[in-house]
């Protein structure tokens, strides 16, 4: 494996700000080649995230644990860190023999000896073009605590588990006690992330509630990293914004099974004029009269919303919602399936985008829904056998008057094909609590 085939792609995904970042006084950027060398030039010690290693990993011997497991399992249960591949403990940079590195093994031995599973781990190499250094980042996990999975020489049958740490410049391994709190703070953290986003959907359906004009539903949905991006990050500016969302409105329609376009290419132009709100851009279509309206909104943080009318308009009379007695009472709410797979489509796209532009190292927790604006109603579904034609209601569906929350995770290396499986599983879970 070639340094070219693997340092760019990786490298854009390490984080950018690292002890040795803060050693040298370096701005948020990323690591190279030479900061290293001036870090192990200066002695810089190890410590709780930072661990000088000569050789490149080995395979467990003798019935020992696997280092190189029990190494990224202790990091990602402090608070993350860099092990460095190709630096004696007396800093002296003797490189690694590159040829020999074999990062899908290392990535295998992660699959085989962690549990959890780490999904955000990074390894890419640096060098000078003489020297090469191995160097895998760790963040810290809010999976925490990760578990090492080995056995031991005396009884190669009896396998065990084992919590390491990193205690200051050395690993250590976890008491009762501090398993039992490492557990407790991953509830919390579970559920701490679990309200933010459920504060999130409460603020988008107040506002579709303000704004809508005349009954309708709702796709309501919002992404949330599990590690936010800190506020003294550098926030996005409108340019770059504006940018995202064109791309994120080209790459929606491929996100989905019958490739059409979605709310955001319904937006036209409000969608690339995003307006500043607090601690986020925002594009929005609420105070225009469309058939249609949608918001989306890309938060600094990383966290994005989106809310987007899916009621199916009707294309003759007899179609029409239906009043009760002049009343204005709606009997049910129309939800078009193929808009909701769209917008499912355009709302990964945008978190996708926002991913890759923040340099987001971490999974996106996903939670959406379908809500009515004019409060607890039947919704009935609308679907098409041929995916460009004329939309009915089945005779066998369902008309439920609320739709429950459904959830997934978006991990921050997904490929197309993942990304498109994640629109799918949404739209899918939505619009099969109608019986679809």
């Amino acid at each position: 494996m070639g340094i070219s085939d693997t340092s760019a792609t990786a490298q854009s995904r390490a984080r950018t700000w690292t002890r040795l970042h803060q050693h040298l006084g370096c701005a948020p950027g990323p690591l190279t080649y030479g900061m290293v060398s001036q870090a192990a030039a200066d002695h810089l010690e190890e410590s709780d995230d930072l661990d000088w290693k000569r050789d490149l990993p080995e395979p467990p011997r003798n019935g020992q644990w696997n280092e190189f497991a029990k190494d990224i399992s202790a990091m990602a249960n402090t608070r993350g860190g860099l092990l460095i591949y190709g630096v004696t403990n007396d800093h002296k940079i003797n490189g690694v023999d590159w040829e020999k590195a074999d990062l899908r093994q290392y990535a295998q031995w992660v699959r085989n000896h962690v549990h959890p599973y780490l999904p955000d781990l990074v390894m890419f190499p640096l060098t000078d073009g003489a020297t090469t250094l191995l160097i895998v980042d760790v963040p810290a996990s809010e999976m925490a605590p990760h578990l090492v999975h080995g056995r031991s020489d005396k009884d190669k049958e009896q396998q065990a588990f084992t919590v390491p740490y990193r205690d200051r410049d050395h690993t250590a391994w976890m008491a009762e006690h501090q398993i039992e709190r490492a557990y407790r703070d991953r509830f919390t953290r579970t559920g701490s992330a679990e309200e933010a986003l459920r504060q999130h959907s409460d603020f988008l359906t107040k506002t579709i509630t303000a704004h809508a004009a005349k009954p309708s539903a709702w796709l309501v949905a919002v992404a949330r990293p599990t590690r936010p991006l800190p506020h003294g990050a550098p926030p996005l500016d409108r340019d770059e914004a504006r940018f995202l969302l064109s791309l994120a409105e080209k790459r929606g329609r491929a996100l989905t099974p019958r490739h059409i376009p979605g709310p955001m290419t319904g937006m036209g132009d409000a969608l690339i004029n995003p307006r500043p709100g607090l601690r986020r851009w925002v594009s929005s279509t609420l105070e225009i009269d469309y058939n249609r309206n949608s918001m989306i909104e890309l938060h600094h943080d990383g966290t994005v919303t989106m809310a987007s009318n899916v009621s199916w308009q009707p294309r003759s009379e007899e179609d029409r919602l239906s009043d009760s007695e002049g009343a204005g009472i709606v009997s049910a709410l129309p939800v078009s399936q193929r808009v909701v797979e769209a917008g499912c489509g355009d709302f990964v796209a945008a978190i996708q985008e926002l991913q890759r532009k923040l340099r987001l190292d971490s999974t996106q927790q996903i939670i959406a829904t379908i809500y009515a604006s004019n409060g607890p109603g039947a919704l009935e579904p609308r679907t098409a056998v041929f995916g460009d034609g004329r939309e009915s209601t089945p005779p066998y569906t369902r008309k439920p008057h609320h739709i429950q929350p459904v959830h997934t995770l978006l991990s921050p290396i997904a490929d197309d094909e993942e990304a498109t499986r994640v629109a799918e599983e949404l739209s899918n879970d939505l619009m099969s609590q109608f019986g679809l």
